[in-house]
This record gives C-alpha cells, structure tokens and sequence, in this order.
C-alpha cells in the first residue's frame, strides 16, 4: 500500500469513527417518540447487537478457502443488490427520491461521487476505492468501470485466487444468500413506502453495526501473515487481499446512518409512513433476512448445512 493510500485509509477510519459517535451521543430532544421507537426495535434486534460469523471474521482465523466462500457470497449480495436499487428507484414516490435512489445506483456501478468544492471532473487520483471520495453527488461525476464496486470486490476474489466467473453470479448464491436478496428486492424495494422505509432504515442500522469494521480487521490480519504465497500450517497458503472495498464502505455507511433519523423524521413528519405496524414489521423482516445471510455463511465455515427456517420462506405480506 502506497504512503498516500495508507493516510488516506487512516484518515477515513478516524471519520467513520467520529461519525459513529455523533451519532451515539447526539441529544435525545431531537428524537421523536416514533423514531426513537423505530430505532430501539432496530437496536434490539440480534443481528444488530451481535455477528457471530463477522466476529469469528474479525480475528483473522479465516482459511483462504472460508475467505473465498466470503467474497463469493458477498459479491452475489452485491450484485444482486443492483436490482434491489432500481426496484426502489421505480417505486420512488417522488422525482426527489427517484434521484436519491440513482445516487446509490450509479456509484455503484461506477459513477464516482464529486465532493462539493470540487470544482474539476477530473480524477488525478484514479479510481482506487481508498481514494474516491465517500460524499458529494453523481451529479458532474465521473464514470470508469474501475470504479464499480463490483469490480473493487473482484479484485478481492483475484487475490485469493478466483476467476471472473467464479463471482457475483445468481447460480454461485447459497439459499441464504439469494433468500437475502430476494428480500432485499422485495421489501427494501416495495412500493409501499411504509414497508420500504422501515426496510431502508433497517437496512442504514444493520451496515452501520460493525460488521464492516469486523471485515476490515480480518482481512488486515490474514494480510500481515508470511507471504503472499506461503505455505500456512493449516495447508493453505497465504495471500495479500486489498482492503479498499471494504473499507470503503465502512466509511460510506457511518455517512449514512448520520442522515438516516434526520430522514425518518422528516418522512414520518410528511405522513409517508401511513402505518406504524407495517413500517415496524418490515424493519424486523430486513433484519431477519440478514441474520439468515450470514447465518448461511456461519455454518458454511463450520462444515455445517443451514435450512432456512419455515417462517422465512413465506413471502413477506403485510
């Protein structure tokens, strides 16, 4: 990693960090009895308080075969997780929110978000993930194919040793995970904008829990092993996988739990959110369906088959 790259990732992981804590400590006047309710149900739910896969993660005990189940699984989440996007972006109630949702969709595909005072389209900085910026808008950014985070994540799977074909492909999805993300598509992307809120905020809560910083630690560790390219004691051999993606998105998800109960309040305000039940029982639905994703990958490593619980498979109808 390069001098400008390493203070650039320091420096992010200190924002993140700040971030998390605004939000911890920010006064509880400014919070609604609803969103204050909407977060305790967020807050209380076991995927939130505890990952018990991206814990074992976080200590660096991952073969490069468990590290490969991980980023395959990971990139079909994220892949699939396009048409989770556009199927919120066309069930947008308003042009406002249409273009929220195109922001996420096209930096995710590789439109590279313009900070405010920049004044330039250019990137002199390249596209690298430790680099981009995580705020600004798509609005004047720039597009490269080096800046989908899809391809960032490929460039994680090449290190340890996988092919294109062997990432992000609907066929390469355990049942959890495609559980996952067909529920991302269907609740997170549901026109009923009381399910769809409820899901988004789940959603903002469970990517600001910590699970990113548990990947971001366990790569950092298997990378300082002998190697790359030493033979391990448990038969593997080492590599060096960039930590750009991830860490990338630990950044990004902090920004983004900042907003997520200034927007809860607003849209509550507004009378978007027509049924409190429904908003609640989607929220816990969304989680549900995370548990189930890295429960799947939980017992994957363990040598263990997962079943997807009956109450589950149901389609989600409220």
């Amino acid at each position: 990693m390069s001098v400008l790259n390493h203070k650039v990732y320091v420096l992010l992981t200190a924002f993140s960090a700040v971030v998390r804590g605004a939000i911890a400590t920010r006064p509880a006047v400014a919070v609604s009895p609803f969103a204050q309710k909407a977060l305790t149900i967020v807050s209380s739910h076991p995927i939130v308080k505890s990952n018990p896969y991206t814990e074992w993660f976080a200590r660096g005990e991952a073969t490069i075969e468990q590290s490969r189940d991980l980023v395959q699984q990971f990139s079909v989440f994220s892949n699939l997780f396009l048409l989770a996007q556009l199927n919120k972006v066309i069930n947008a109630p308003t042009i406002e929110e249409m273009r929220e949702g195109k922001e996420i969709l096209a930096n995710e595909i590789g439109v590279v978000f313009k900070p405010k005072n920049q004044k330039r389209n250019g990137m002199s900085a390249g596209f690298d993930p430790s680099v981009v910026s995580t705020t600004g808008s798509v609005e004047g950014g720039v597009y490269s194919n080096r800046a989908a985070h899809f391809e960032w994540l490929c460039d994680v799977g090449h290190s340890l040793g996988m092919r294109f074909e062997d990432l992000g492909k609907r066929r390469l999805g355990s049942e959890a995970t495609l559980h996952f993300c067909d529920k991302l598509f269907e609740i997170y992307g549901s026109e009923d904008l009381s399910v769809s809120l409820g899901a988004s905020f789940a959603i903002e809560h469970w990517a600001n829990a910590g699970f990113w910083d548990h990947l971001v630690d366990g790569f950092t560790k298997l990378n300082a092993r002998p190697g790359p390219g030493v033979l391990l004691d448990d038969g593997t051999v080492s590599h060096t996988a960039p930590l750009g993606f991830w860490k990338f998105h630990q950044v990004l998800e902090a920004q983004h739990a900042e907003h997520t109960m200034d927007e809860l309040e607003e849209a509550y305000a507004c009378g978007r959110i027509a049924d409190e039940a429904k908003f609640e029982e989607a929220a816990n639905a969304m989680l549900d369906a995370c548990a189930v994703f890295w429960a799947g990958l939980d017992a994957t490593r363990k040598g263990e088959s997962y079943v997807l619980p009956a109450s589950s498979k149901a389609k989600f109808d409220i």
